[in-house]
């Protein structure tokens, strides 16, 4: 198994530990002519509210030979599923999902930060060998 497989894996069980519904293993969204797939769609009731909260999210691992490069990757596909999350399903929230390793370390950097808070990135902090959510970010 993968790194990408055993994280994806982690954020899964974590979002569920947390009661959420997994509704897609991966997202497929058709947005013209092209198709993509977000690792994960989620919804979980909200009592308080009377309705369903969405959430899509995109799980890195930030594995490889260069963690910034895997920032930049990582921004560029965020921003790209964005913009199809909002013309074809409004109602949900992406997430980039981050290692708390990486998180703690690299997301420190004024470039990370920066990035971060100019795009508006809600960050989902994870721990992957005890498959828990540890922060949300928005």
């Amino acid at each position: 198994m993968s790194a990408k497989d055993i994280f994806h894996d982690a954020v899964k069980h974590g979002l569920e530990k947390e009661g959420w519904n997994i509704t897609e293993d991966p997202l497929s969204l058709k947005f013209g002519d092209t198709r993509i797939y977000i690792d994960l769609g989620a919804e979980k009731i909200i009592a308080a509210q009377k309705g369903t909260e969405k959430i899509a999210i995109e799980i890195k691992t930030f594995t490889g030979d260069s963690v910034l490069f895997n920032f930049h990757v990582a921004i560029r596909q965020f921003i790209n599923y964005q913009v199809a999350l909002e013309n074809k399903d409004p109602d949900r929230k992406l997430y980039l999902a981050v290692p708390e390793e990486i998180y703690s370390t690299f997301f420190q950097s004024l470039l990370v930060l920066s990035v971060v808070k100019k795009y508006q990135i809600p960050l989902i902090i994870y721990e992957p060998e005890r498959e828990v959510i540890l922060k949300w970010l928005t």
